[in-house]
């Protein structure tokens, strides 16, 4: 076997064996004090027509503040309107803090399901802003 077979072969394997990512992740972070928004309870659902939302999962973002694993990675994402929903209110409530927001949700529109969408939330007791990131 070449040197050349053989690397494609290496890259091949480690392609299989690791881990997918969510086609549509999210990230927390509190800006409030400069870290991530750990163990913060997460929902995405998909608009099902006439303003109705169906549920696809529930996660939890992880020590980072991120939810890799919002969606399953063989999920397989359709054009549509998407929401995320971030339970806000007990995770400033387990930090000692009172919140004016007791969830966010961010509602936005997926037009290219060959992409990954990553929307991060930027969030203290009394304010948040989103945007989408990469």
């Amino acid at each position: 076997m070449s040197a050349s077979s053989r690397l494609t072969a290496v890259k091949d394997h480690l392609q299989m064996s690791a881990p997918k990512k969510s086609p549509i992740t999210c990230h927390v972070l509190v800006a409030s004090q400069g870290k991530p928004g750990q163990h913060v309870q997460v929902k995405i659902e998909k608009e099902t027509g006439a303003g109705a939302f169906s549920a696809l999962s529930t996660s939890q973002t992880n020590g980072d503040g991120r939810c890799p694993d919002l969606l399953p990675a063989d999920y397989k994402v359709e054009k549509g309107i998407y929401r995320i929903t971030f339970e806000t209110k007990p995770f400033f409530e387990r930090l000692g803090e009172k919140c004016f927001y007791p969830y966010v949700q961010i509602v936005f529109e997926l037009e290219h399901p060959d992409q990954h969408y990553h929307i991060p939330l930027l969030i203290s007791p009394y304010s948040y802003t989103t945007y989408r990131g990469s």
